[in-house]
C-alpha cells in the first residue's frame, strides 16, 4: 500500500512538473529571454513559491527547459540521420532539422541561447542568468553527435576521439551559422543548409561504415 501511494504521489508530482514547464514554454514563446518568474507563475495560476518549491530556483527552471527542448532536438536530428536516404541526403536533413527548429521558435533559442537580451523586468525582477547554461546545452549536443559517428562510421585509428572532435565541431559550426543567419536571414534556409553540408562533405563522403553499426 505504502509503495503504491508512493508510485501515485510521484506520478502526481510528475505531471504536475509537466504541466508547469508547458506554462513556461507558452511565456517563453511569447516573451522570450524577457520571460520571467512571475509571468511564468501568473501563466500557470500559482504563486512564485510554488513554482520554486518545484524547480529551486531560476537556474533550476532554465535547466528543465534546457533539457526538455534538448532531448526533443536530439531525438528529431537521430530521426534524420535515421531515415532512409543516401548519405548526402541524410547530412543534409540533419542541418536542416537544426535550423528548422530555431526558424520555428526564435523566442525559446534566444531565451536558451542569448541571455544578454535578457535585461530586468517592468516588475523589477531580475533576468534568467542563462549565460553561465548555454554552454553546457551545446557540450551534451556534441558529446550526443560524437557518440552517433562513432557508432556508425569507421574513421580509422583514433576513431572515438575524431567521432568527439566532429561532432562538436558540426554542433558548433550549426549554432554559430544558424544564429548567424537567424538574425540576418542573408540567405534561404535551403541554401544554408547545402552550403554547410558542402563544408562538411569531403571527409564524411570519404569515411567508410562501421562494421556492424547501423550506418551512416
Amino acid at each position: 500500500m505504502e509503495t503504491t501511494q508512493r508510485t501515485a504521489h510521484q506520478t502526481s508530482a510528475d505531471r504536475r512538473r509537466r504541466e508547469l514547464l508547458e506554462a513556461a514554454d507558452r511565456v517563453v514563446l511569447r516573451d522570450g529571454p524577457g520571460a520571467s518568474m512571475n509571468a511564468i507563475a501568473a501563466e500557470a495560476g500559482i504563486t512564485k513559491p510554488i513554482l520554486y518549491r518545484h524547480f529551486g530556483d531560476k537556474g533550476g527552471l532554465y535547466a528543465a527547459l534546457a533539457k526538455r527542448h534538448t532531448d526533443a532536438l536530439l531525438a528529431s536530428l537521430r530521426a534524420a540521420l535515421d531515415a532512409p536516404a543516401e548519405r548526402r541526403e541524410r547530412v543534409e536533413a540533419t542541418l536542416d532539422t537544426y535550423l528548422a527548429a530555431i526558424e520555428a521558435r526564435p523566442q525559446v533559442y534566444r531565451f536558451l541561447m542569448h541571455p544578454a537580451e535578457a535585461g530586468p523586468q517592468q516588475t523589477g525582477e531580475a533576468g534568467f542568468d542563462t549565460g553561465r547554461n548555454a554552454i553546457p546545452v551545446l557540450r551534451r549536443m556534441g558529446e550526443e553527435l560524437g557518440q552517433v559517428i562513432e557508432e556508425r562510421l569507421d574513421l580509422g585509428p583514433g576513431t572515438q576521439q575524431l567521432a568527439r572532435v566532429w561532432g562538436h565541431g558540426i554542433v558548433g559550426m550549426m549554432h554559430a551559422a544558424g544564429d548567424w543567419w537567424l538574425g540576418e536571414r542573408p540567405c534561404s534556409r535551403a541554401e544554408l543548409v547545402r552550403t554547410l553540408a558542402d563544408l562538411l562533405w569531403g571527409r564524411l563522403a570519404a569515411a567508410g561504415d562501421r562494421v556492424g553499426g547501423p550506418g551512416f
